[in-house]
């Protein structure tokens, strides 16, 4: 009885949490409504992900050791100011949180990617160069096996005087691809170099390749993975997107369209890098990541249209191949502290898998899984942050196939997807405002169970699911772990929800 009134006194607190929360902006309440109406297209599904379309990543700065971003107050060439120790990928704490977010895709990369050294190559000694050594390559492939990851690997374009060498050099790349034949290790996604499009930013004007050029060595590059991994996928260019402006600088950025028309051999996979926000370390914001920014459902729609843009022309020049989101996080260089692993950095990531899914990404890379401000995991307590539990929830309930659903509200974000058993679906509702909505669902069938994300505050650092704090016990966390709701048809101010149904 006790368990009972304790269950159902935090489930009230948090129902009208509200209370304690300061509208965004009251202005805009105007246009919400108390009644939500979602309809669902059950005829056919409008698209279908990658059984690891939820993956992420860990930057290669964190795991050889690089610049980083925690104790950063700004940026050094598209880098943090902070030297961090390699990371130890035999924490048995770090694979028990990996695991409960399996099978994923795991990318390493990273704007450091370009000028790090292999452990198969002579690496100059100076302060700042960074080696990946034979240690650390094989501890990333024991992480995977044990975890269920399948890799994604940035190989590194590097910096070269294009007039002396002529294009770039297979030498290193073919170097790292022997050794893993030899070894029995495999790499399942190739790509070359870190945001070709951003050369300018992170290491001067003069070594921005041109899209024309930049194709040529991708062809290089290619043919080289074909012959020594036949069965890797490669992906690229990999450009980086900013909100609003999109590529950036014309003519020297926005090199995904001529790169696609130039390229001869054909790619696996067109990705692209996306942050709707940035943080207060980078020199220049486009949309500073701010509380009123990232609830905003003005500051979601950008992510559809450069999506939407690269589809136009993948169907245009790469026809048969698939489109990836290779890098995502709350806000560019680092995320933003207090914000990115607070509560609320939890409505843009719902938002964008479920936008994501819809718009016919296959794959979905959050930056990062661990390290930084916008990790899922935070590196020095191995903790989970808030968004950590957005992305479980969706690994257990959110299947493959995409449907078609609307709702009447800007600040009630909906998406539906089949769930992991035949004849389910599961409904994903993003309330982003400080108001209790009324969900009418129509064309669904019985509702079996939902899950609600809710905290005490937007910048809390803890969240609940189903009014209970979530913890791993012994390792494992199970949806059973967590109380069942009433079958009332409410959602929770400032909450995400999982409503389950068959149909």
């Amino acid at each position: 009885m006790m368990q009972a009134f304790n269950t159902f006194n935090l489930r009230i607190r948090a129902l009208f949490s509200y209370r304690l929360v300061r509208p965004w902006n009251r202005r805009n309440q105007q246009r919400q409504h108390k009644t939500v109406s979602i309809s669902l297209n059950k005829a056919s599904p409008i698209a279908k992900v990658d059984a690891r379309f939820l993956s992420f990543s860990i930057d290669i700065s964190v795991l050889a050791g690089g610049f980083w971003w925690e104790g950063s107050k700004g940026t050094q060439h598209g880098l943090g100011t902070q030297r961090v120790k390699p990371l130890d990928l035999s924490q048995p704490a770090l694979d028990n949180l990996v695991n409960a977010l399996g099978p994923a895709y795991v990318r390493v990369g990273g704007s450091e990617a370009d000028k790090i050294h292999y452990f198969t190559s002579a690496a100059p000694a100076s302060a700042d160069s960074l080696e990946l050594t034979q240690d650390m390559w094989n501890q990333l492939h024991s992480f995977c096996q044990r975890n269920d990851l399948a890799l994604m690997f940035t190989m590194k374009y590097g910096l070269f005087e294009r007039r002396k060498q002529g294009g770039w050099q297979t030498n290193e790349v073919e170097s790292l691809l022997q050794y893993c034949q030899d070894n029995q290790q495999k790499i399942d996604i190739f790509e070359l170099g870190n945001e070709l499009n951003a050369y300018w930013a992170f290491h001067g004007f003069t070594s921005q390749p041109s899209a024309k050029n930049l194709a040529k060595d991708y062809d290089t590059f290619i043919r080289c993975v074909r012959r020594y991994s036949p069965n890797s996928l490669v992906a690229g260019p990999g450009s980086a997107f900013w909100p609003r402006i999109g590529e950036a600088v014309k003519p020297i950025s926005n090199i995904s369209a001529p790169f696609l028309e130039h390229l001869t051999e054909e790619i696996d996979i067109i990705d692209w890098h996306y942050y709707p926000f940035q943080s207060s370390r980078s020199p220049v914001r486009t949309r500073a990541a701010t509380l009123n920014n990232i609830l905003s459902p003005n500051s979601l729609k950008s992510y559809e249209k450069y999506a939407l843009q690269l589809r136009k022309l993948r169907d245009q020049h790469q026809p048969k191949a698939q489109l990836w989101t290779g890098e995502t996080g709350s806000a560019q260089c680092g995320g933003q502290a207090k914000l990115s692993d607070r509560f609320v950095s939890c409505f843009w990531w719902a938002d964008q898998l479920g936008r994501g899914a819809k718009s016919g990404q296959k794959v979905m890379v959050r930056q990062s899984l661990i390290g930084g401000d916008y990790a899922l995991i935070n590196r020095q307590t191995l903790k989970p942050n808030p968004d950590y539990w957005v992305s479980w929830l969706w690994g257990k309930l959110m299947g493959e196939n995409v449907f078609e659903v609307q709702s009447n509200d800007p600040f009630v974000q909906t998406y539906c997807h089949s769930a992991k058993k035949e004849g389910k679906c599961t409904l994903l509702i993003i309330n982003m405002s400080s108001s209790p909505k009324i969900i009418n669902c129509q064309e669904f069938g019985l509702k079996k169970r939902r899950f609600e994300i809710t905290a005490d505050s937007l910048t809390s650092k803890k969240i609940r699911i189903n009014s209970v704090r979530p913890k791993l016990k012994q390792g494992k966390v199970k949806l059973k772990d967590f109380p069942k709701l009433s079958k009332l048809n409410i959602v929770s101010p400032y909450s995400i929800n999982f409503w389950c149904f068959e149909i």
